[in-house]
């Protein structure tokens, strides 16, 4: 079985690959930075913290555009069918949190950030290459509460 360890997310501390563009909270410094295309962070609940921030946006730009926010709409737009098997993507995350692709997220409640930290950590688990008891479930909860999430309990997130 391959390392998820020596997985680019997880070098990176990024788990679900974001890529360089935005400059979020706790970057490596420029200087120390290795990956030219992906995000490199301090520590993963950074990482996690600027998932969490993407995940809200998505939230406000489906709702903008009169669309539901559903795990298939959160994982095309972030797994893109033309650079990703996005519909295997989908059923992957769906199968790993036990939901449909149609089943709604709304970030900001104290259920809607628990299906969120369910649907990060199904992606840590696409994007890296690990098991569910693989993901740091500390470092992705303490990355919502950085974000501005509720607080919810690593054993809440975990899948």
């Amino acid at each position: 079985m391959k390392d998820y360890t020596k997985s680019r997310g997880w070098r990176n501390n990024n788990p679900l690959n974001i890529r360089r563009g935005a400059s979020w909270s706790g970057l490596v410094a420029e200087e120390n930075r290795t990956d030219s295309l992906f995000c490199q962070f301090i520590t993963m609940a950074f990482g996690y913290r600027a998932a969490y921030k993407v995940m809200k946006s998505y939230y406000r730009y489906f709702t903008q555009q009169g669309k539901r926010c559903t795990v298939e709409a959160i994982i095309t737009r972030w797994a893109p069918p033309s650079e990703n098997r996005t519909a295997d993507y989908v059923a992957t995350v769906c199968q790993l949190i036990e939901c449909r692709p149609t089943d709604i997220i709304e970030p900001g409640t104290l259920l809607g950030d628990r299906h969120i930290a369910w649907l990060m950590a199904a992606m840590t688990c696409v994007e890296c290459g690990c098991k569910p008891e693989n993901v740091n479930y500390s470092s992705l909860t303490t990355g919502i509460i950085l974000a501005g999430g509720r607080s919810i309990t690593p054993e809440d997130a975990r899948l």
